[in-house]
């Protein structure tokens, strides 16, 4: 097996953005003239996510992550080069960088070289000297991919080889496989890509695209996403695509639709109305919160859902159907409010993200005539599994289907106990006050306290997402 080496550059510079790493009062211990010193320890392995005690990591915060990579089709190889920009939030000893299937050839921090360690998903990175918190660091890390087409064709999620390109996706982890990552939600950060491929293949990313450049058989595309993002949420396929580029409301718009479908097929036609739907989802949620809007159809036998990658959603092909293509494209532009701009804190608060997709499907069903809100309530309300909770359904039901209906049916509960007025101003308060930030359970409760006029909705809430009953259903959940 061939194993294509991949030199990456990673420079962290954190920014405070993630105040869960924080460590307040950092120890010091005093020399013998009597000065105090600073006492530098270990970040943690693991960011404090009860669901994935191993995801993410303590001591730092990502402000930027700059990956120039290239991909070489001879045999599904990625190598190239990261530059992470981060701040510490502690008196950094040591730090480690979510790292799955790859390989680090040499890291330096500043400049200087490290000593490396790889364990368990994880590099370790110890530079010469402890970093000060509160200090800007670019770290360097020069890896290789282990990942081949060779070795994935079972793999399900991040970096997947294919015979031509290759695509990562997946949730809640998939960066990892491609580049070195502070893996977690509540760690966002921007993002710049650079990917060159041999000219003939197109490559799609998150974010705004810049004009591609050829030299000596190979073609480097860039994009950039100057929101912040969750890791999870970055995407990069590589394949035949056709192109359509245009402007939305003074937004570039890209829809990537692989060469290989009919220009005429039924996801093709699904994400041709992208604009109309997120156009149709701000009425009701705000204005769009990003700087790009587009689509991205995979037709990859491996790939089964689709997924909210931030600014331009992911489609497997064979969801896209024609009895519901668009109310899937309404689920995953949702997303660009739920989940991508207010995105979690713990993966414990998936519902925050899945109920309202679930629930702006809803309400683009109603809006296209096949099935009003109340109908879509009491449909699901006849048919879900009452004992999963959704607000805290356990890392193993993290997709299960209650907290995609429940999660739904709890907003509209809320409706009906608040009125339309209140609640479709809470829709659009929501991800405003929180946007390009991270929120919880507890803070979607205040709010709709809030909305509520001060009138406690923490019972109401709290019975739809935790209890392992069945609510009473409400008398009315429309005004």
């Amino acid at each position: 097996m061939k194993v294509v080496r991949i030199g990456v550059v990673v420079g962290v510079v954190l920014l405070g953005g993630c105040t869960a790493h924080k460590q307040a009062g950092q120890p010091t211990a005093t020399s013998g003239t009597g000065v105090k010193q600073p006492v530098f320890s270990a970040g943690g392995k693991g960011i404090g996510d009860r669901y994935f005690p191993a995801y993410g990591n303590g001591g730092y915060d990502v402000a930027d992550y700059d990956l120039s990579l290239r991909y070489d089709p001879v045999d599904g190889g990625l190598s190239g080069t990261a530059t992470i920009t981060a701040t510490t939030t502690q008196n950094l000893s040591r730090f480690n960088l979510d790292f799955k299937d790859l390989k680090a050839s040499s890291v330096t921090v500043d400049g200087a070289v490290c000593a490396t360690r790889e364990d368990d998903d994880e590099l370790t990175v110890t530079p010469p000297a402890g970093i000060a918190e509160g200090k800007r660091f670019t770290t360097v890390v020069n890896y290789v991919s282990t990942r081949t087409r060779k070795n994935t064709r079972n793999t399900t999620g991040g970096w997947l080889p294919a015979q031509v390109g290759g695509f990562a996706l997946g949730e809640p982890a998939s960066a990892r496989t491609w580049y070195p990552v502070n893996d977690h939600p509540s760690d966002k950060a921007t993002y710049k890509l650079k990917m060159t491929v041999p000219a003939g293949l197109q490559v799609i990313s998150n974010g705004t695209p810049s004009p591609q450049t050829t030299s000596d058989g190979w073609t480097t595309w860039t994009w950039t996403e100057a929101s912040p993002m969750a890791s999870y949420l970055s995407t990069v396929a590589i394949g035949h695509y056709r192109i359509d580029r245009s402007t939305h409301l003074g937004r570039p718009m890209v829809i990537a639709v692989p060469s290989s479908l009919p220009a005429d097929s039924p996801p093709a036609q699904a994400v041709a109305r992208t604009g109309e739907i997120a156009d149709f989802l701000a009425t009701r949620f705000g204005p769009y919160p990003f700087d790009a809007y587009g689509a991205l159809v995979l037709d990859d036998s491996r790939i089964d859902f689709a997924l909210e990658t931030q600014s331009r959603p992911t489609y497997a092909s064979t969801i896209l159907r024609p009895d519901n293509g668009t109310s899937v494209v309404a689920h995953e532009l949702a997303h660009q409010w739920f989940g991508d701009s207010v995105s979690l804190k713990r993966w414990k608060d998936i519902w925050l993200n899945e109920g309202f997709a679930t629930y702006a499907q809803w309400l683009w069903k109603e809006h296209e005539g096949e099935l009003s809100v109340q109908d879509s309530f009491d449909q699901a309300y006849s048919k879900t599994e009452w004992k999963l909770p959704p607000g805290d359904p356990g890392a193993d039901a993290l997709f299960a289907a209650p907290v995609y209906q429940r999660g739904a049916m709890t907003l509209q509960a809320l409706r009906s106990a608040i009125g339309d007025a209140a609640f479709f101003a809470l829709l659009k308060s929501w991800p405003a006050e929180h946007k390009n930030g991270n929120a919880a359970t507890d803070d979607f409760i205040a709010a709709a306290t809030r909305a509520a006029g001060g009138r406690d909705m923490k019972s109401l809430l709290t019975t739809w997402l935790f209890a392992a009953a069945k609510p009473p259903k409400p008398s009315s959940s429309e005004r």
